[in-house]
């Protein structure tokens, strides 16, 4: 969904999973003919009128992988204001069946990655502030598993 803030630019609502695994994240990387080409991301997208968030980040994760997610707590939400407009990101927690055939539909590729090696990857800029909360999560929950797959 988008709308304007406070500023007259256009916000973009947008949603992520934070999906762990043994240690790993999952991440996409986005189309080479998307906004912001072949850039990393937490798997997730836009909030459409009308719709929660947790119902949105299903939709996507659907639409984009294939998958049914289980949608937990959120963990952060940040602002990024990109040349035109602002996008309003929050980030959740989400499980998917262990057995889960991930299937990249609608974005390039997949990758699990540890916490360390997320400098590997060129994140796009809202969920590079995004990952940099998270490791603060991940190092104040100590490894514990974050849900329940």
């Amino acid at each position: 969904m988008s709308a304007s803030d406070d500023c007259g630019r256009p916000l973009v609502r947008v949603v992520a999973a934070m999906v762990e695994r043994d240690g790993r994240y999952l991440l996409t990387q986005r189309r080479s003919t998307a906004v912001l080409p072949l850039l990393w991301e937490f798997p997730g997208g836009r909030v459409e009128r009308g719709e929660t968030e947790e119902r949105a980040l299903a939709r996507e994760l659907h639409h984009r992988l294939g998958v049914e997610a289980i949608v937990g707590a959120r963990i952060s939400s940040v602002c990024h204001s990109y040349e035109s407009y602002d996008v309003e990101l929050h980030l959740f927690e989400c499980a998917i069946p262990s057995d889960a055939d991930l299937a990249p539909q609608t974005v390039h590729a997949i990758a699990w990655a540890t916490s360390s090696e997320f400098d590997q990857y060129a994140f796009t800029p809202a969920d590079e502030r995004s990952m940099n909360l998270l490791l603060g999560f991940v190092v104040a929950r100590a490894s514990q598993p974050i849900l329940d797959s």
